[in-house]
């Protein structure tokens, strides 16, 4: 039977379609979600649950920036066939996105048992919350938020992608929160920063939820709360994209960092108390 009821299967989409794409940690919150509903985290078909919902937050990032992608492909097939749409910079970007997807690929497969095994503990969750955040603090002070989206380069997206790979191996720090960080450090403005994230987390993400997939239908989890929760996902994730790419054109990253170490140490307190384990 599955570890997942069609009601927890609802709030976890929640929580993942609200936090997949703010610098908060989606899996750091699934796992205190699980944990406060008793669902075992490291079990297999919790792991793939988690890593197949992830997919409705991703499509809703796909729907959301349709146009974006489809000028950006559209430049990268007509490079192909064309040697001069090659010095544009869509068709750059494109290719930029796939070399920078292969490093948290790579890392992702080799490292699987220690990810889905000793990473998966909650301690290491808070730990990685808090230090995200003083990770995060410090970028947003130290960036100068002056370079846009059209001034990325090839060695911008590689540091971008790269630190994507924090967040797979310490779950709690955020792939958004590394990404965005780096980007911020690299003197992009925020709302590119953000933008530069989405982008070079879909394929990862993507990849993710469908590599999973057969883990989490063969493992047990049944397939109602898998698309209970993909389709709750997807649907809020949509909407905290829209908030998101607005807060960031006015605000700072502040109020995430403040946020981020107030759950972490919550989470410590819980743990330490035994009301998870």
């Amino acid at each position: 039977m599955s570890a997942i009821s069609i009601g927890q299967a609802v709030i976890l989409g929640a929580v993942e379609g609200v936090t997949e794409f703010l610098p908060v940690s989606s899996t750091g919150h699934l796992k205190i979600a699980e944990g406060l509903m008793g669902i075992p985290v490291d079990e297999k078909s919790v792991v793939g649950f988690s890593a197949v919902i992830q997919v409705g937050a991703i499509a809703a990032a796909l729907v959301y920036f349709f146009k974006d992608i489809m000028r950006i492909m559209g430049a990268w097939f007509r490079g192909l066939g064309n040697r001069e749409e090659r010095y544009h910079h869509d068709y750059k970007f494109a290719w930029w996105v796939i070399y920078a997807t292969i490093p948290i690929v790579v890392v992702g497969l080799a490292a699987k048992p220690l990810i889905e095994g000793p990473l998966a503990s909650l301690w290491v969750v808070a730990g990685s919350l808090i230090v995200g955040s003083g990770v995060m603090w410090a970028a947003d002070q130290m960036g100068r938020h002056k370079r846009g989206e059209d001034d990325t380069s090839l060695k911008d997206a590689m540091w971008v992608g790269c630190s994507q790979i924090l967040a797979l191996l310490f779950p709690g720090f955020s792939r958004s929160g590394a990404t965005m960080s780096t980007a911020l450090i690299l003197d992009l403005e925020r709302v590119a920063a953000t933008r530069l994230s989405f982008f070079l987390g879909i394929p990862a993400l993507t990849g993710a939820g469908i590599y999973e997939l057969k883990d989490a239908i063969g493992s047990g989890a049944s397939a109602v709360p898998l698309v209970i929760g993909t389709v709750v996902s997807f649907a809020v994730a949509y909407a905290s994209i829209s908030w998101l790419l607005k807060f960031v054109a006015k605000h700072s990253f502040n109020s995430f960092v403040i946020y981020r170490i107030l759950v972490g140490a919550l989470l410590f307190g819980l743990l330490g108390m035994g009301v998870l384990s």
